[in-house]
């Protein structure tokens, strides 16, 4: 065989080599493409799911559950936590566990599309993820973080329209306050949200940053240990003295026995016990970080500078 007859006859057998293996090959391209395709539709799918207003929700958050029904979602609220009471429909509900004690059975139990957790559950939200149960993660902030998660979760359930006024209201009432009480003195107030019945002891207090300490300030009162970046403080009575509050307000929930105000005579020292302006404010709305929150504010703002309501 001539030299050129060998290479044309080596370049066809080349050629038909790799139409072989493309032949070859092709199934195994067919078959890879048909589970990318497939995988991307699942994922696609998941998405559309994820972002549908969801029609079951369950919701471990008392601050949430009360965004949730005030922006027109409640009717589909199927459980809450174990400490949720506001509004007066969620008694009706099953109860589901709190922050420390979720009962993941029966949030499972319940089918929900949506479920409100704690940023901070994280097992909680591993084993919803595994479960594919879509969630919100709620974070509790500042003031201004209150206004924030209700516009998300408007977003989140289809009533964005609902959420916006909602939060529009609670942030010119806010403004309305800071207003009312701008220009006049600015007591130094400590912030008490707990303590042993009775005596100084186990005593907690707002630090400086936080929701509380917002609305403090808001409410035209200087937060005695602002200069503490945590959102509680225990106080012990040397730091309770040092800190020399012209005013102590103590915020109680609904339900339990009145305030008994009479342990702040074991500090006759502190200038708000010489000045007699120990007070305690009684409600769910002044520790629950969600809609009440500027009626809440206003409230402060009336006890810290009552002349100003008159």
């Amino acid at each position: 065989m001539a030299p050129r007859q060998k290479h044309v006859s080596l370049q066809s057998r080349r050629r038909e080599d790799a139409k072989a293996r493309r032949q070859v090959r092709r199934p195994e391209l067919q078959l890879r493409h048909f589970v990318a395709f497939v995988l991307l539709l699942a994922a696609s799918l998941a998405l559309v799911a994820a972002e549908a207003p969801p029609k079951r929700i369950v919701s471990l958050v008392p601050a949430a559950t009360e965004i949730l029904f005030a922006i027109g979602a409640g009717p589909r609220v199927v459980a809450v936590s174990s400490y949720d009471h506001e509004p007066p429909e969620v008694e009706k509900l099953p109860r589901v566990g709190a922050l420390l004690d979720p009962d993941l059975e029966r949030i499972l139990g319940l089918r929900p599309d949506l479920a409100v957790i704690y940023g901070t559950q994280h097992d909680l939200g591993q084993q919803l993820t595994r479960a594919g149960v879509p969630m919100f993660s709620y974070t509790h902030g500042g003031l201004a973080d209150v206004t924030v998660a209700i516009r998300a979760l408007g977003e989140r359930t289809g009533t964005s329209a609902t959420a916006n006024d909602v939060a529009g209201r609670i942030e010119r009432s806010l403004a309305a306050t800071r207003t009312r009480v701008s220009g006049r003195p600015t007591p130094r107030v400590l912030l008490v949200f707990g303590r042993e019945p009775g005596t100084l002891r186990n005593l907690y207090a707002s630090g400086g940053i936080g929701f509380l300490h917002d609305m403090l300030e808001v409410a035209g009162g200087r937060n005695v240990f602002a200069g503490q970046k945590r959102e509680s403080v225990q106080a012990t009575a040397e730091m309770l003295l040092a800190s020399a509050p012209d005013v102590v307000i103590e915020l109680h929930v609904d339900g339990g026995p009145p305030a008994d105000l009479s342990a702040w005579k074991a500090l006759p020292a502190l200038p708000a016990v010489q000045n007699s302006r120990i007070i305690a404010l009684t409600g769910t709305d002044l520790v629950t970080a969600g809609p009440r929150v500027a009626s809440a504010t206003e409230r402060l703002a009336m006890a810290l500078h009552p002349e100003a309501f008159r």
